[in-house]
């Protein structure tokens, strides 16, 4: 008796409909969402939703720019250019400026060294302060327009009660049905990719196995593209790497690797890690061969080199994935490339990737955020939106050294993702100005100062 007395309908009725969600949830994520990931298709609901933002962002933008007009508050305006307007002249030509402005002589028979030459160095010294184009590429992009997250504007303040109820609105979306969904997607992802190579890793090299972990690692990397909503426009398909080649594009975020793996298979270089990234890594190896180093062989840039030429030697096997500049930089430029990877002799397949940012940061600023909470503002942004070129193969020109081919390909990046070409290194970020940075300025300084004194001698 006392078992019936315990049993209350309502527990049942809670269960039936606990049990009817999840079937409901699961069966919408198969039919949606990981059906189409595996076979490569989409349905247009991502495209719908992006144009949707657009205008939402583009209403909520005027709205408080009429606000703050109305409330007489200045609104923060990005700079879009640099702080100082700059015109490019030569060291040469700046210093014959500053000495025809101090003096009448003639600059022809001037002495090798004048006390005002110094004012040049000072003044680039004041500016390269005041108008760093290092470090602000290691911060966020700064945004014209607001896309309803508080973390990207800095006129974030009351405005209308109908902004603020659509703000909220943006707040219960994103994280009570978007970042379930995607953190839902991105475990069957990895989850799919370490069971699925793990056990392609059991058969016989061969053509069928190569095929399978090919499909594998494609359907698994599209699932993980949906779980951060990502829409993805790629030009110029006839350039993708090729087996034999080296793959290397501007680095933002670690999910550029998911943004090209989606659309092509590559073999992976990195160091190896323990934890879950050790797993994945064990379980990818098995079915593809990736390049993994161990931290000590990281910097034995012969064993590197030796790795990276035995593998693009056997045209078998997948091109390699590579992002030279060895940093994450902002997406507002191209910061310099190492040359390791261009002293190998193989073909260069260049690729650009630009963001775009109204709808969600997609740099990851390590030194602020760790993985895990930049892999969360990422599934709670509204979606990462970026393009990606693929650039026509390039090869060494014959006189050409490693560091020119690796400016020649860095240039091309950067001119295709309309991004700013910078010959600084992009280790700055954490260390400082070399000393050949310096020295190159004194080289310049004396060249230009070589035929004065051969004229007086």
């Amino acid at each position: 008796m006392g078992l019936f007395l315990d049993f209350n309908p309502f527990d049942n009725l809670l269960c039936i409909l606990l049990g009817i969600s999840f079937t409901v949830w699961f069966t919408l994520l198969l039919v949606f969402i990981i059906v189409p990931a595996i076979f490569g298709v989409s349905f247009g609901i991502r495209q719908l939703y992006m144009k949707t933002l657009l205008k939402i962002f583009e209403w909520a933008t005027h709205r408080i720019e009429r606000g703050a007009k109305d409330n007489n508050h200045l609104l923060y305006k990005p700079y879009s250019n640099a702080i100082i307007a700059k015109e490019p002249t030569s060291l040469e030509e700046e210093i014959k400026e500053i000495r025809r402005s101090g003096s009448n002589r003639d600059l022809d028979h001037a002495s090798e060294f004048e006390m005002s030459d110094i004012f040049y160095f000072c003044r680039q010294g004041v500016e390269s302060i005041m108008d760093d184009e290092v470090t602000k590429r290691f911060s966020a992009e700064e945004l014209e327009s607001w896309n309803l997250l508080t973390r990207s504007n800095y006129n974030f303040q009351h405005i209308s009660l109908r902004l603020t109820v659509l703000w909220g609105l943006g707040v219960v979306i994103r994280y009570g049905f978007l970042l379930p969904l995607r953190v839902t997607l991105a475990f069957t992802g990895v989850g799919l990719l370490v069971v699925l190579t793990s056990i392609i890793g059991f058969l016989p090299n061969g053509r069928m196995k190569n095929f399978l972990s090919e499909q594998v690692h494609l359907m698994c990397y599209r699932i993980c593209v949906r779980a951060l909503t990502a829409i993805i426009t790629y030009h110029d398909s006839e350039n993708k790497p090729k087996n034999g080649g080296i793959c290397v594009a501007n680095h933002t975020s670690p999910i550029d690797v998911i943004i090209l793996a989606s659309d092509g298979c590559y073999a992976m270089v990195g160091q190896i890690h323990g934890g879950l990234m050790g797993v994945i890594q064990k379980s990818m190896v098995k079915a593809c061969p990736h390049i993994w180093f161990e931290r000590s062989e990281v910097k034995d840039r012969h064993l590197v080199a030796k790795r990276l030429s035995d593998h693009v030697e056997d045209k078998t096997k997948l091109p390699i994935l590579i992002f030279p500049e060895g940093t994450c930089i902002n997406n507002t430029s191209v910061m310099m490339f190492k040359k390791g990877s261009f002293e190998i002799g193989s073909t260069v397949y260049p690729v650009a990737i630009k963001y775009d940012p109204r709808f969600g940061d997609a740099f990851w600023n390590s030194s602020q955020f760790g993985m895990v909470n930049y892999l969360l503002r990422m599934m709670s942004s509204w979606a990462i939106v970026c393009s990606v070129w693929y650039l026509p193969p390039m090869t060494r020109e014959e006189g050409e050294d490693a560091v020119q081919f690796a400016n020649r390909v860095k240039a091309a990046i950067a001119r295709q993702g309309g991004l700013v070409d910078l010959l600084w290194d992009g280790g700055l970020k954490r260390g400082k100005v070399k000393d050949t940075f310096k020295e190159e300025q004194q080289k310049l300084y004396s060249k230009i100062k070589l035929p004065v004194i051969g004229r007086e001698g």
